[in-house]
């Protein structure tokens, strides 16, 4: 908005914003990485369950636990509640935790690379958002250069028209011949048919427009005609140079970046001793009935463990060996995307000034032509000129207006490209 002028124009960014089908994946995308990213942070804390399961077990009579449960049966030491059915019911309630030590800090790096990813997702929002606002700003003026066109096509018609008349009634009184005549009357079927190409052309834009913004085709609200006044103040003054940083795929590729560094920190960590630690808390019977008698009910068990790897170690070493290289893959990237940003803002910006310089000459060329019109005519009108004089300069009048229009179009354009370039101002 600090951009762009035109209020038209900021009202159609707005709706497609909210409504482009584009924008909105991206949204769920990053909706999706974010969700990564909460997941890899809750790896470093203990995983904590509510559990409850019930099983029987039969165990044979020449078994190890057969034999054992059919003497403790047999024991004076027990109560009647501690006899051993058989088969063996089994009921459980109550936690399961499982916790990975993070010794070498491959979890706590996964959780970066998660959360760098994240920040990449927004950067890819940002990216279509930006050209978004930039296809729409370019459709706009698209629409508003052909608006001018028209325009100007429909006032050299009605000129055309009436100097058709002028020479037919000139060839009634003998001053010019059939093919004059003939000559004005395909310049005039010349215009009109520009016309209609130029009407079909803005359904077309219009058309691409709506498709844009999420919505049926329709007329879309603008502006009359083309207004280089428009441009927006902040090119008159240049560009500075790190601006580039604020580009969402510049930034999206240094996230990456940051991303498969920490994958490679975490790859690397994979050498190092595993600590894990398992455990349970909660009653356990094997009788439904005694199940809440506590504290006799009442079990847990706690393991640790460290483990270190040996026979797959290769795999674990390839594994590193494909961070690093995807680590460096992406530096690259980034770098390319850096070459880019300059290429384009330096392109752009440069195409801004030197079509503001074409639009000035074409100002100038179309205002002489326009003396030359008005002269040929009096001279066509006195005898000293010829009709093919008129013609030839009505059509390099028409021709130049319409040049002059292409050149502002095209600062817009270079303007437009410019702001995307820049990164669309999210920051």
């Amino acid at each position: 908005k600090n951009y762009f002028k035109d209020k038209a124009l900021i009202q159609l960014i707005d709706y497609a914003l909210a409504h482009n089908i584009d924008k909105l994946i991206a949204d769920q995308r990053a909706y999706a990485m974010r969700a990564q990213f909460i997941m890899s942070r809750n790896y470093m804390l203990p995983s904590v369950n509510a559990a409850t399961s019930t099983g029987v077990t039969r165990f044979g009579d020449y078994t190890i636990d057969g034999v054992g449960n059919f003497d403790s049966n047999r024991s004076t030491n027990i109560s009647e509640k501690q006899r051993i059915p058989q088969p063996v019911p089994d009921f459980m309630i109550g936690f399961t935790t499982e916790w990975e030590v993070n010794l070498a800090g491959k979890l706590r790096n996964r959780k970066k690379a998660a959360y760098q990813r994240w920040m990449a997702g927004e950067e890819g929002r940002h990216l279509i958002a930006t050209q978004v606002v930039s296809e729409v700003a370019r459709l706009y003026y698209e629409l508003l250069a052909l608006d001018t066109e028209l325009e100007i096509i429909r006032k050299n018609i009605g000129i055309q028209e009436r100097a058709l008349e002028i020479v037919d009634i000139q060839k009634q009184s003998g001053r010019i011949n059939e093919a004059g005549v003939k000559q004005f009357k395909a310049l005039l079927l010349k215009a009109k048919a520009l016309e209609v190409e130029i009407q079909q052309e803005i359904v077309v834009v219009e058309n691409s427009l709506n498709s844009l913004m999420g919505r049926f085709p329709q007329r879309v609200v603008r502006k009359d005609t083309i207004d280089v006044n428009d441009l927006p103040q902040l090119l008159k003054v240049g560009v500075p140079a790190n601006l580039i940083s604020n580009r969402p795929d510049v930034r999206a590729a240094e996230r990456e970046f940051f991303a498969t560094r920490y994958d490679l920190k975490a790859a690397r960590a994979a050498f190092y001793p595993n600590i894990m630690i398992n455990g349970n808390f909660g009653l356990n019977a094997f009788s439904s009935d005694l199940l809440f008698e506590t504290p006799a009910s009442l079990a847990y068990m706690l393991i640790g463990g460290l483990t270190m790897p040996l026979i797959n170690r290769n795999q674990i070493t390839a594994h590193y060996r494909n961070a690093f290289v995807t680590s460096n893959q992406s530096f690259f990237q980034f770098q390319r995307a850096m070459l880019r940003g300059v290429e384009e803002v330096n392109t752009e910006f440069n195409k801004l000034q030197n079509y503001k310089r074409v639009a000035e000459f074409k100002l100038q060329e179309v205002s002489e032509l326009k003396q030359a019109v008005d002269i040929s005519n009096e001279l066509f009108l006195t005898g000293y000129a010829s009709y093919m004089e008129v013609l030839l300069t009505r059509q390099n009048r028409l021709e130049s207006e319409l040049q002059l229009t292409e050149a502002n179009k095209e600062q817009f354009m270079a303007a437009i490209q410019l702001y995307k370039a820049l990164g669309g101002g999210w920051r």
